[in-house]
């Protein structure tokens, strides 16, 4: 007897803590639209980070959650960013993020990835055709990128539409800019927000 009513008590916990679970997966909406505003620099982590600021570009991308939850997921990104010493960019990447538990809506990110940089010289080059120094233009060369960051943000489910705002600071390294240079130094600092619709 005594084993029938702890198992119909443990039936009766599940149907009642089903729901709740429920509510607690579709928190989570995936394949919101994240936009950021970047700020991009050639230099090590956490070196001069007034010259980010002189370097805007733009960002769109979304996620798609793991587990249903928002704790970890996947994201998809597509940046552009103007710079004038060095030239403009254009990546493509994709990054696990895991977020820890947040307390009041606030989280923490840590993500990593790989991508795909397009880096356009900052100005004409010109390269050597029989003999003749000829222009090649302003094309530039796509090179691997292994983006790594840290995220700050906040997320309240509470309405039709979330926008959970965060800031994040992006280390980059590109692989092959040339012969002498084969690991270059990126770093981005963005602004931004997701936006998950019901």
């Amino acid at each position: 007897m005594m084993k029938m009513i702890l198992f119909i008590s443990l039936e009766l916990c599940l149907v009642y803590s089903l729901p709740a679970q429920t509510d607690a997966v579709k928190e989570y909406r995936n394949f919101p639209i994240v936009v950021t505003l970047q700020f991009h620099s050639l230099s090590l982590p956490f070196r001069d980070l007034k010259a980010n600021f002189s370097n805007v570009g733009i960002g769109l991308g979304t996620e798609v959650s793991y587990n249903g939850k928002h704790n970890w997921a996947q994201q998809l990104t597509l940046a552009w960013y103007r710079n004038r010493a060095i030239g403009d960019g254009l990546l493509l990447y994709t990054q696990s993020a895991w977020r820890p538990a947040a307390t009041s809506g606030v989280y923490a990110e840590i993500k990593a990835g790989l991508g795909y940089l397009y880096a356009f010289r900052p100005v004409k080059s010109y390269r050597q055709q029989n003999g003749d120094w000829v222009s090649a233009g302003h094309k530039g060369k796509g090179m691997l990128a292994v983006p790594a960051g840290i995220s700050l943000g906040y997320d309240d489910y509470s309405s039709d539409i979330c926008f959970s705002p965060f800031a994040s600071y992006q280390f980059l390294l590109a692989k092959g800019y040339n012969k002498s240079i084969p690991l270059v130094p990126e770093t981005l600092i963005q602004a931004g927000t997701r936006m998950h619709f019901k």
